[in-house]
C-alpha cells in the first residue's frame, strides 16, 4: 500500500493535510445528501475532513490512524483502525455507505468488500495510480498500479459509470492515474 504521505510528504506534519482530490471534489455533489461516506485508506483524512464539512457523516478507515487524532470525538466522524491487508474480516461488517472514497490506495482483494459495502444508489469515487506511473517514481510496483481499464472492469455489470479517466496528470504531481465515479444501481436497466 502506498499512502498520500509517501506520495506527497508534508514537511508541516499531519495537522496540515493536502486538499481534497479534484476528482473527489468534482463528484462530491452526487453523494446523496446526508449519506454516510466511507473514506477507505484515509491517511491524514483529507477526504473525510472535506466530506464532513459538506455535511456527510463519515467513517475513516486506515491501518494507522495517528494522523486522524485531531478528529477523535468530532461530531459525525468515526475513526476505525484496521489492517485491511492482513486477512482479517472486513472491519465494517454489513454496513452500507452512501459513498465510498478511495484514493492513492490499491489492494485488489478488497474489491468485492468495497462493492458489497456500497449502498443501492451509492457512489464509488476511486482514484489511484496506474501502469506507466513507474516512469514518475513511486509507486512503481505493478501490484500497486491499475491495469488499463481495470476500474471499468470492476464496474462492469455492477455499477453505472458517471465518469472514467486514465492517463497522465500534472497535479498534484506528475503521475499516471486511473479514476472512476460510478453509482451502485443493481436494479437499473441501463
Amino acid at each position: 500500500m502506498v499512502k498520500d504521505s509517501e506520495i506527497n510528504p508534508s514537511p508541516r506534519g499531519h495537522s496540515e493535510t493536502l486538499p481534497a482530490s479534484a476528482w473527489v471534489r468534482r463528484f462530491a455533489e452526487l453523494i446523496p445528501k446526508g449519506g454516510t461516506v466511507l473514506d477507505l485508506g484515509a491517511g491524514a483524512g483529507r477526504h473525510v475532513r472535506y466530506l464532513s464539512e459538506r455535511g456527510h457523516p463519515a467513517v475513516a478507515v486506515d491501518k494507522d490512524v495517528s494522523a486522524l487524532a485531531d478528529l477523535t470525538g468530532a461530531a459525525g466522524i468515526e475513526i476505525r483502525a484496521a489492517d485491511l491487508e492482513d486477512g482479517s474480516p472486513w472491519p465494517l461488517g454489513d454496513r452500507r455507505f452512501a459513498a465510498i472514497v478511495v484514493t492513492n490506495y490499491l489492494y485488489r482483494p478488497l474489491f468485492p468488500a468495497i462493492l458489497a459495502a456500497l449502498a443501492p444508489g451509492g457512489l464509488l469515487i476511486y482514484e489511484t495510480f496506474a501502469r506507466g506511473n513507474e516512469k514518475f517514481g513511486r509507486p512503481a510496483n505493478p501490484a500497486f498500479l491499475l491495469r488499463s481499464g481495470e476500474l471499468l472492469e470492476l464496474a462492469r455489470g455492477r455499477l453505472r459509470v458517471v465518469a472514467y479517466e486514465h492517463g497522465e496528470v500534472a497535479e498534484p504531481r506528475p503521475a499516471v492515474i486511473q479514476r472512476i465515479a460510478a453509482f451502485n444501481l443493481p436494479d437499473d436497466p441501463a
